[in-house]
């Protein structure tokens, strides 16, 4: 089957960034999200990034308008009916997308393929949420999703190989390197990549050292791009937190409890970049 129009469902940071690499493909992006201001600052935000590629000479103005011409923004799930491949970006809540997952299933035509972007939560069980597992599969993008160049495809029990290889395929058009993961709590990076975040907050929470301290003794002594607290802010730290609570449910292990300090910080809204403040403070 031929991909040629693209769903996302979420208009937040990764909705947003994945349609924007959809569009620069040269696809059709359908970015839909129940929220209009959403919308609006989705496209504002494609529209600054493209502005930059147009600065650094990398992108045309001429190209950049084709690109947002390729990008349609609804409040409607209807408008999806028309998709390819529609991949999930909602919130990193179970219910939460399941509820929106079955209600596509109902509008998609049978071959279309389902995707979702979730960073932790079970293939297996998000696909029997639908009538469609063997075209179900997870699509896990990395943020900032224009810039990252990693796509995990995690299989659930019952996704069949053409799905997972036009999925693959279809990330390499991207200009993304797939790599193929089996479905576990956390999958491959995160199961990696969270533990270390956390273990970060419970560093800052014991006092050991400052926020500012822990992040330059990672940059400087590990050669990591960004500190840990840095990037706790850009993930989010209730997408962080969410995906620990994953891991701690699934492998009953204590090495994955979520540390005290980031549940509160998530209790307080200190979010990081999205709310403005969280390990450090961002102007909105």
């Amino acid at each position: 089957m031929a991909i040629e129009t693209i769903g996302v469902i979420g208009a937040g940071t990764m909705g947003n960034g994945i349609a924007q690499v959809c569009a620069l493909a040269g696809l059709q992006a359908i970015v839909q999200d129940v929220n209009p201001a959403a919308l609006e600052r989705a496209l504002k935000t494609i529209s600054g990034s493209l502005d930059r590629s147009v600065r650094k000479g990398a992108l045309t103005e001429e190209a950049k308008a084709q690109v947002m011409a390729r990008i349609r923004t609804t409040t409607e799930a209807g408008d999806l009916a028309q998709a390819d491949l529609v991949i999930e970006a909602a919130t990193e809540n179970e219910a939460v997308k399941i509820r929106i997952l079955q209600a596509v299933d109902r509008i998609l035509r049978p071959g279309a393929i389902i995707a979702t972007n979730t960073s932790s939560i079970s293939i297996t069980r998000l696909a029997a949420a639908t009538s469609r597992p063997e075209r179900f599969v997870g699509m896990h993008f990395f943020n900032p999703v224009p810039v990252m160049a990693l796509v995990e495809i995690i299989r659930g029990l019952r996704t069949t190989e053409a799905t997972v290889e036009e999925v693959a395929e279809l990330s390499r058009a991207l200009g993304k390197t797939p790599i193929g993961v089996r479905n576990s709590a956390g999958f491959a990076v995160n199961r990696i990549l969270c533990p270390m975040l956390n273990e970060a907050v419970f560093t800052l929470q014991e006092g050991i050292a400052s926020a500012e301290e822990i992040d330059a003794g990672m940059r400087l002594g590990c050669n990591h791009p960004i500190g840990p607290l840095a990037l706790c802010d850009m993930v989010g730290l209730d997408v962080l937190l969410a995906v620990m609570e994953v891991l701690y449910g699934a492998f009953n292990d204590p090495k994955y409890r979520p540390a005290p300090l980031l549940r509160e910080m998530v209790d307080a809204g200190m979010l990081g970049r999205k709310s403005g403040r969280g390990f450090f403070v961002y102007d909105k």
